[in-house]
Parts: C-alpha cells; structure tokens; sequence
C-alpha cells in the first residue's frame, strides 16, 4: 500500500461511495474503505475523523467559497441579492458537474438518521459563512441573519429540485427560479 498518495481522500471518498452503495452506510467499515482505495487506515484517519466526513469531503469548501463570493459581490444591491449573486456563481461552477455524485451522496445520507443531523451542521455553517461575509460587507447583523437564512435555504431547496429534475437542467436555472418562487410566496 502506498504510504503517501496525493489523491488520498479522493480515492477513499470513491471507494467509500462505491461501498457504501453496494453494502450500505452501516455495513461499512473505515479499515474496508482503506483497503478498497488501496490505502491504509491511518491514511484514512488522516484524511477524514470517521467514515461519515466521507460523505462531505467535497462540501468542506462550500461555505468559505460562498462567503468569499458574497464578499466580492459588488455593493449597492440589497443583503438577499449579495447572497444569491454568491450563491448563483457557486451554481454556475462545478458543482454542476458534480451532479451524479451528489445524487449518490443524498442517498446514502438519507438512509441514516445520523447522516441527516450531519446535513443539517453543513447548512448550519453555510449559513453562518453566509451572514458573516454579508456582516463584513456592512450588513447589519439582523439583515445578515435573516438574508443568510433565507439564502441557505433556497440553496438546499434548490438542490433538491435540481437532483429531483432532469439532468439537462442547470443548478444556476433551478436556483433562480426557486428566488422567483419565494417572492411570490412573500408576496401573498
């Protein structure tokens, strides 16, 4: 077994995925996710603290991207419009590409209570990525909270459509389209 690899956790979020949909989250153990991936498991433990960090690798960056795009939002538009100009450029890029996986990654996290409370912290720190950049940005705090609520909401709720759609539909597409729908929706 290799003792570095610089694609480590990426070959050992490929082995876990792929284990995790032929035996299923529980069933799985780190030392099988090590070995599938050709490593050893104290490569693994320097990469993730348990097998469910698999499941977030690639979202460990999301909420300082965002926040860092909100940042750089230009000024003069309102908190809710920095956030989705944030959140639109994060759509636009690579995660569209990522489609496939996501899908594969929702389902294993669907299937464990534990899994979904871990989904809940990740858009828990987006949010608070969210209301921080619009705070450096001159936002008051309360603006902050709430836009940054909202944003992270109708992130997750796109998602949700997007993976539920077909796949020549755009996550930037779905996006917007879920904003148009919430300002129908406050304008009842």
């Amino acid at each position: 077994m290799a003792r570095w690899a610089p694609d480590a956790a990426l070959r050992l979020e490929s082995a876990a995925m792929a284990l995790f949909a032929d035996r299923g989250f529980a069933a799985t153990t780190v030392p099988e996710i090590a070995e599938a991936a050709g490593l050893t498991t104290r490569t693994f433990f320097r990469h993730f603290a348990d097998k469910r960090d698999v499941l977030f690798l690639r979202e460990r960056e999301l909420p300082t991207v965002v926040g860092r795009l909100v940042a750089a939002t230009p000024a003069g538009l309102d908190p809710l419009a920095l956030v989705m100009s944030g959140l639109e450029n994060v759509a636009a890029g690579e995660l569209q590409r990522w489609r496939d996986d996501i899908a594969a990654r929702r389902a294993v996290v669907r299937s464990e209570p534990q899994l979904r409370e871990r989904e809940r912290l990740r858009s828990a720190v987006l949010t608070d990525a969210i209301r921080d950049a619009l705070m450096e940005s001159g936002v008051t705090s309360a603006d902050a909270a709430l836009a940054a609520s909202i944003g992270s909401a109708l992130f997750d709720a796109s998602l949700e459509q997007w993976l539920a759609g077909p796949d020549d539909v755009l996550l930037v597409d779905v996006l917007r389209a879920m904003r148009a729908r919430l300002g129908d929706l406050a304008g009842r």
